[in-house]
């Protein structure tokens, strides 16, 4: 940990300069610019709302908008984060192939470029709790923690997807899908709430229930964007027996993700 924060700092220059070039590229060309990251957040918001009011899920006392708005920050942030995460490498070909430095800035860089649209929708939704007449308690302190955690899983994956992303493409391209399928087993358009009473209270699925209810809080979204609506929106702490099976995994998988990593970068210039 202390040798991936010494080489942070030592290349944090290069760090600057391919941020930068992951936001400008990102927006080259396109007419409406930066307005994208408050345009794709607010037409899902739309889109669920329309979709629940045909369904009829039960968001509880909070507006459902600004209900979904919260999900989708993080889950945004983790989407966008993993996908640029795990091309960052192949895209970078030509620099790879000129000097040494970490290969695992790539990947880092990529996800820390993420915060600047995060920050754009956080302004949005502190906009629609104006209009809803919410006001946030020091529990939103809870918050940044919860977005580097965000960070730390999408770095899970986007490290161990980058590398196998090197020898076979086909990970780009499955990776849309598979993030998709994602987002409907995490409590994006419905609240974790639900899932919890269905489970755990109902006992809808019989004896299998607790156990099918630890296994869906395994992936850390289901902590991640609960936590994020208790902090930001309910005033409440988070819930941490939701979060910590996520927390678990990820504390494992992380070290094991940047090792194979590691593992993999001596031979991207070659393969690239």
């Amino acid at each position: 940990m202390l040798r991936v924060a010494q080489n942070l700092y030592d290349y944090r220059e290069l760090m600057f300069t391919l941020a930068w070039k992951n936001v400008t590229l990102r927006y080259k060309q396109a007419y409406l610019g930066i307005a994208w990251a408050v345009i794709k957040p607010v037409t899902l918001m739309l889109v669920f709302t329309l979709v629940r009011s045909f369904v009829g899920i039960d968001n509880g006392s909070i507006p459902y908008p600004i209900l979904t708005f919260a999900a989708l920050m993080p889950w945004m942030f983790f989407q966008e984060s993993v996908a640029d995460g795990v091309n960052s490498v192949v895209s970078n070909t030509s620099l790879i192939k000129k000097i040494y430095f970490p290969r695992e800035i790539f990947p880092i860089t990529s996800v820390a470029t993420k915060l600047i649209e995060l920050g754009i929708n956080a302004l949005i939704l502190a906009a629609l709790m104006a209009w809803y007449g919410m006001v946030p308690t020091m529990y939103v302190l809870w918050a940044p923690l919860i977005i580097l955690y965000t960070a730390l899983t999408a770095l899970t994956i986007a490290f161990v997807g980058a590398a196998v992303n090197v020898y076979y493409r086909d990970v780009g391209q499955a990776l849309p899908v598979l993030l998709n399928l994602l987002m409907y087993a995490s409590p994006v358009i419905y609240p974790l709430e639900l899932v919890k009473d269905k489970l755990l209270v109902q006992q809808a699925a019989g004896e299998w229930s607790g156990l099918l209810y630890a296994a869906y809080t395994m992936n850390p979204l289901a902590g991640i964007i609960d936590a994020f609506q208790r902090a930001v929106l309910r005033g409440t702490a988070p819930d941490l027996a939701a979060l910590l099976p996520g927390t678990l995994l990820v504390a494992v998988l992380l070290p094991l993700s940047y090792s194979f990593f590691k593992r993999a970068e001596n031979y991207f210039a070659d393969v690239i």
